[in-house]
């Protein structure tokens, strides 16, 4: 299947803890994709342990292309046991979508998966089987583009003010505010975001229990491609305008020169963007043909100072998104480049612009190839291809 596994999460620690019983591993196979989410329980240190352990042991099992049956067994005879319960207790969920299509669902105690396809919530099927005196539900099946999958820690469905638990917020509840919320986002971690912030909205941001959300969207590859920087020699300029324009993408210009190099070759104008100006971004301009076309280095740098937090899940609340969703070309391309591809192509010109080396501008600008490196390295950390192709 041509299809790309967009997967993140987020997640609140309960008040006055300063370490979450929830863990989540993000993992890669060679041939698949798997989304682990443990819940420790209790909270705090020992939650943390046990959920960390749990998540750890499995993913690491899994991996190795061991059977559910061997990684509950060690989970079972590894964890610790509580004094109070005399269980080794820590629930957890399994996804793992193979790039064929086929899938596996597998949970133990937490609250069911959120299924949602074509727009309606899916119910997921139970077919229970006990494994150390556990009781687990598997699920074996395909999914297709476009399928969004939700995994959540019992924090979710109990989310509500004071010390007690709100037990109007339930699961029914839960499930259908992810399903609007889908229908307005376009990556997982903006729907884990989403979902989280209304859980600590119903908490009155105090939680009363650790609340997880990790999300997995089944998308169809995006190409975007980016021009940044006229080519060593001019006689180039027609080669790279050429691999610009090349099958079906959304293509960003950025830079000045850049524009004007593109402008030529399309035999196109250059119009400047006359909306609302953000006076530390400059304006962004139009070329017919092209998607967006921005101002370089500047612009660039925001795009990456975004990146970069999103990278790190840095402050992936409200306000991030809406300095994501901004009306500038650093927000736009950021947003383009998180939402909306997965595989980005960069046509990077070589020639030197002497203004980045000025020693005597107010402020330092790194070279445009030094911020092309680190943009690559920033989509590669988020599973994204990325190929650059200099001139």
């Amino acid at each position: 299947m041509n299809i790309h596994i967009d997967m993140a999460y987020k997640s609140l620690n309960k008040i006055h803890e300063e370490l979450c019983g929830d863990k989540v591993e993000i993992l890669h196979t060679e041939n698949s994709s798997i989304l682990i989410l443990a819940d420790g329980m209790g909270s705090g240190v020992k939650a943390n342990i046990l959920a960390t352990l749990t998540s750890k042991i499995l993913g690491t099992m899994f991996l190795e292309g061991a059977s559910l049956d061997n990684c509950v067994e060690t989970i079972a005879k590894t964890l610790p046991i509580c004094q109070e319960r005399q269980v080794a207790y820590a629930t957890f969920s399994i996804l793992q979508v193979y790039d064929s299509g086929e899938a596996y669902l597998v949970e133990y105690d937490n609250p069911s998966c959120i299924f949602i396809r074509d727009g309606e919530l899916m119910q997921i099927p139970q077919d229970i089987r006990e494994i150390e005196g556990k009781k687990i539900n598997e699920w074996r099946f395909h999914v297709k583009e476009g399928d969004t999958f939700v995994l959540i820690s019992d924090g979710t469905i109990f989310a509500g003010p004071g010390e007690l638990f709100n037990l109007k917020w339930t699961w029914d509840s839960m499930a259908s505010y992810a399903l609007r919320s889908a229908r307005t986002s376009s990556s997982a971690a903006r729907l884990a975001a989403m979902l989280v912030d209304a859980c600590n909205d119903l908490y009155e941001n105090r939680p009363g229990d650790d609340t997880t959300a990790a999300v997995m969207r089944i998308t169809p590859k995006k190409l975007v491609k980016l021009m940044t920087g006229p080519p060593r020699s001019p006689q180039d300029d027609a080669q790279a305008v050429g691999r610009l324009m090349e099958g079906d993408a959304y293509r960003i210009v950025s830079g000045g020169t850049s524009a004007k190099i593109v402008a030529r070759i399309l035999d196109s104008e250059i119009t400047t963007h006359t909306g609302p100006l953000d006076t530390d971004i400059p304006p962004i301009a139009h070329i017919q043909g092209i998607d967006l076309t921005t101002e370089g280095v500047l612009t660039l740098s925001h795009t990456l100072k975004l990146l970069e937090r999103y990278e790190n899940d840095e402050d992936l609340d409200e306000a991030f998104f809406d300095e994501l969703d901004g009306d500038n070309g650093g927000a736009m391309i950021a947003r383009i480049l998180i939402e909306d591809c997965t595989d980005l192509e960069i046509i990077l010109g070589t020639a030197v612009n002497a203004a980045h080396l000025n020693p005597d501008l107010a402020f330092r600008l790194h070279a445009r190839n030094q911020l092309v490196g680190y943009l690559k390295e920033l989509m590669e950390k988020m599973d994204k291809t990325v190929t650059v192709y200099p001139y």
